[in-house]
């Protein structure tokens, strides 16, 4: 009866210690602190891992560098660098002596610029020209001629017009209250004159200036020598220079 009973027992404390084994308390210490927690980490804290030298590592296309790292700051500095070396080159002219190019380069001295002087050919403007046109017949010509005389203008004289038409010359005038005087004095006759530019073929001077980023453009009335005087100046663009041949 005593074996029967130390059978039992021992199928009792097996089956104990098979349950306490499923359920994890028997578990050797070693096996449960085998593996350590699970924890979250961010990238940057991740070790970093060194690729194989045997094989070349192609960089794929990212996003752009972060506005406070040096490939950033080249990128945004470069277009600001570029703008500032951009020259807007303008030229005023044409002058028809080298002594009114003088006084207008020293004008633009004045003013911070450094003026560059060319000479060239081209049209030199000499004045306003008042004229009339000359009537069909000859009695026609000598009544306005008589008229002319009796009004104080006794210094007109007959030549080639602007459209090479023969016509009555009243004056060629570099200033503009001068010329609006000789009109106003043929309109008084009853006559209806007309004005036009006379030019000559000669040597004409520019002035070439660099403009400041923040510079408009100029005006030529600005650099006028004389107080009075008709200009006939331009501003334009500089002429772009040749490229020399190898």
């Amino acid at each position: 009866m005593s074996l029967w009973k130390a059978c039992v027992f021992s199928l009792l404390l097996a089956n104990a210690v098979y349950f306490l084994w499923a359920r994890g308390f028997a578990r050797p210490s070693s096996a449960v602190d085998a593996a350590p927690p699970a924890t979250l980490k961010l990238a940057s804290e991740a070790p970093a891992t060194t690729a194989p030298s045997s094989a070349p590592v192609a960089s794929a296309p990212g996003p752009a560098a972060a506005p406070g790292s040096a490939a950033a700051a080249a990128h945004v500095a470069a277009p600001s660098a570029l703008l500032t070396d951009v020259k807007r080159c303008i030229t005023i002219g044409p002058f028809p002596d080298v002594a009114e190019a003088a006084h207008a380069a020293a004008t633009l001295r004045g003013g911070g610029y450094q003026p560059r002087q060319r000479v060239m050919e081209g049209d030199v403007w000499t004045g306003v020209w008042v004229y009339l046109t000359l009537p069909s017949t000859p009695a026609a010509v000598e009544q306005v001629r008589a008229k002319l005389k009796s009004g104080g203008i006794d210094d007109a004289l007959e030549m080639p017009g602007p459209n090479d038409k023969p016509v009555i010359s009243l004056g060629l005038y570099s200033e503009s209250r001068r010329a609006q005087a000789r009109v106003a004095q043929a309109q008084a006759l009853g006559l209806n004159p007309g004005i036009a530019d006379r030019k000559r073929a000669g040597d004409v001077y520019w002035v070439d200036i660099d403009l400041k980023p923040t510079d408009s453009m100029l005006n030529p009335a600005d650099l006028e020598g004389e107080t009075g005087r008709i200009v006939r100046l331009e501003v334009k663009g500089c002429p772009v220079a040749e490229n020399p041949t190898s």
